[in-house]
């Protein structure tokens, strides 16, 4: 019985350069397909997520938003008071990253008592939406401080509700969640 012996050749341009043709087609396949997501990102984001044009009068009330949050961290950096009760409303909560409720009177008592103490906030991703005489302001914060002697530092998101009472803003609304 004559048997006949074949090699199965699994890469037969193997040795005459056909791989390394075959790489390079491979290195450019996936080129094409990673540039992809970024050439249609702009389309595909204004479909998720459309902007509608802020008139000027809109982006006068982000700029001034976005100032009432800067002075929200340098109050909490200082432990002043003064601020939690000038721009905290009166019917003020706030839910802790633990699930607490918090009044404005526990915030300003919280500050007077330097119970809570804040060394850094470094606050990003920062967006302002506008709904009328309020604004709702999302962001990432990392923040380093301790309360009754309890470390608290980590990375946060939180949400502050704004609402223009007879001119000026209160913070109606607080939450705060511990992210990874």
């Amino acid at each position: 019985m004559l048997r006949s012996s074949v090699k199965a050749d699994l890469c037969p341009l193997a040795y005459r350069g056909g791989l390394i043709v075959i790489n390079r087609c491979l290195v450019l396949l996936w080129c094409v397909l990673m540039a992809l997501p970024a050439l249609g990102a702009g389309s595909q984001r204004a479909a998720v997520h459309p902007r509608p044009p802020v008139d000027p009068a809109s982006q006068t009330t982000i700029r001034e938003i976005v100032d009432m949050e800067r002075q929200a961290r340098e109050a909490s950096l200082h432990r002043d008071p003064d601020f939690s009760q000038r721009t905290l409303a009166d019917d003020y909560v706030a839910i802790t990253p633990l699930g607490q409720v918090t009044t404005k009177q526990d915030t300003v008592s919280a500050r007077k008592s330097g119970q809570l103490r804040y060394d850094s906030i470094d606050v990003s991703d920062m967006v302002v939406r506008l709904y009328g005489d309020t604004a709702v302001v999302t962001a990432r914060a990392e923040v380093k401080g301790h309360q009754l002697g309890e470390d608290f530092s980590g990375p946060y998101r939180y949400t502050r509700v704004w609402v223009r009472r007879a001119g000026h803003w209160q913070a109606v609304s607080y939450q705060a969640t511990v992210t990874q």
